[in-house]
C-alpha cells in the first residue's frame, strides 16, 4: 500500500512540475500586447499612426491596441475617468501645456533616448512626460484669398478681420491652450483684452484642432490658428503651397507633443520600447504626419519644411500655470 501511495505521489508530482512549467511558459508564447490612448488626429486616416504603429509592431512583435481618445485633454480625462481599471499603458500626444494635468497619472521613464533631445525642449526633469516631436504656434492663411492679412497679434482684433479667422477654446484643446499661452506670453497683462476682443471678431471658436482646420480648408474663413509647420503637409501631400504661416513680431509659443508611461501598467516592458521606437526609427515619419519638427535635430528633413518658417523669437519657458490661466480666461470670456 504504501508503494502505490509513493507511485502516486510521484505521478501527482510531476504532473504539477509538467503542470507549472506550462504556466511560465504560458507568457512567452502568448502575443505580447500594449494598449495607447491617442488624440483623433494621431489615429485617424492621415495621422502617424498609419506609419508608426505598424513598424513598432513588425520590429518588436508587440501588438499595439490604439484608441482615438478624443483631444489631448480627453485623453487625460479618460485615463482619470478610468482609474485603476483603465487597461491603457501609454497616453501619447500630450503638450507642455497641459502636462500638470497628467503628472499624477504617469510614471517616469529614464530613456536611453533621452540625451538625443535638446535639453531646451525637456519640460518634465522626472521624465513622466518625454517629448518626441515639437511645433510653434501660428495662424495660417489661405493666400487664395483677395485679403491684407494681419502684421501682428493686435492687428487680428482690427474690424478689418471681423468673422475672417477661426479660435479653438483653451478648455478642450492643446491647440486652444498653446493659443491662450501665446497670448500670455507675448502680450503681458494685456492678454485677456485680447482674448475678449478677438472672441467678439471670431468667425467661430472650435473645439479642436480638426474642426477649426476642416472649417479653414472649406473655406469658411480665410485664418485659422494652427502650427508654423502645418503649411508642410499640404506642400507634401496636395503639391501646393496655398496656405501659409504668418510670422509675427511678438514672438511664437513652442508646443511640444510628448507620451508618458501610465502608472500601474502590467506592460511596463512593452511601454519603454514603445517610447524608446517613438524617439529613434519613428522620428521622421511623426515629423511628416504631424507636420511637427523632430525632436532629433540632427534628422534630414524633406525639402517641404522650407515652407515652414522659423521665427526668430520663442517663448520655451515652461511652466505650470496653464490651469490658473483657464480659471482667469474662463472669468473673462465665458462668465
Amino acid at each position: 500500500m504504501k508503494k502505490a501511495i509513493s507511485v502516486f505521489a510521484v505521478l501527482a508530482l510531476s504532473m504539477l512540475c509538467i503542470f507549472s512549467q506550462a504556466l511560465s511558459e504560458k507568457p512567452e508564447n502568448e502575443q505580447r500586447t500594449l494598449t495607447v490612448y491617442a488624440y483623433d488626429t494621431f489615429c485617424g486616416d492621415w495621422g502617424a499612426a498609419g506609419s508608426v504603429i505598424p513598424a513598432f509592431e513588425e520590429k518588436t512583435g508587440i501588438k499595439v491596441n490604439l484608441v482615438a481618445a478624443g483631444a489631448a485633454v480627453e485623453v487625460i480625462n479618460k485615463v482619470r475617468l478610468e482609474g485603476d481599471k483603465t487597461e491603457c499603458d501609454v497616453i501619447l500626444g500630450i503638450t507642455d501645456s497641459l502636462a500638470e494635468k497628467a503628472y499624477d497619472l504617469l510614471e517616469g521613464y529614464d530613456s536611453p533616448y533621452i540625451k538625443t533631445i535638446n535639453p531646451r525642449l525637456i519640460f518634465d526633469k522626472q521624465n513622466r512626460l518625454i517629448p518626441y516631436d515639437y511645433g510653434i504656434f501660428a495662424f495660417v492663411y489661405d493666400s487664395s484669398v483677395e485679403l491684407i492679412m494681419p502684421t501682428s497679434l493686435t492687428d487680428i482684433t482690427s474690424d478689418l478681420f471681423k468673422d475672417k479667422f477661426i479660435l479653438i477654446d483653451p478648455r478642450t484643446s492643446s491647440v486652444g491652450t498653446g493659443l491662450m499661452m501665446w497670448t500670455y506670453n507675448a502680450l503681458g497683462d494685456k492678454w485677456l483684452d485680447w482674448w475678449k476682443a478677438a472672441t467678439k471678431n471670431a468667425l467661430t471658436m472650435a473645439s479642436g484642432w480638426s474642426a477649426a482646420y476642416g472649417l479653414f480648408t472649406e473655406g469658411e474663413a480665410p485664418i485659422v490658428i494652427s502650427y508654423t509647420t502645418s503649411p508642410v503637409y499640404h506642400v507634401m501631400y496636395e503639391d501646393t503651397t496655398r496656405y501659409q504661416a504668418l510670422i509675427f513680431p511678438e514672438g511664437h509659443e513652442v508646443t511640444i507633443e510628448a507620451a508618458g508611461i501610465v502608472k500601474g501598467t502590467k506592460h511596463r516592458s512593452e511601454a519603454e520600447q514603445f517610447i524608446d521606437f517613438l524617439l529613434t526609427d519613428a522620428q521622421v515619419d511623426l515629423a511628416n504626419a504631424n507636420s511637427m519638427y523632430p525632436i532629433n535635430s540632427t534628422l534630414e528633413l524633406p525639402e517641404a519644411y522650407n515652407y515652414a518658417p522659423l521665427p526668430e523669437k520663442l517663448y520655451t519657458d515652461f511652466d505650470d500655470n496653464a490651469s490658473e490661466l483657464i480659471k482667469q480666461w474662463e472669468d473673462a470670456i465665458v462668465r
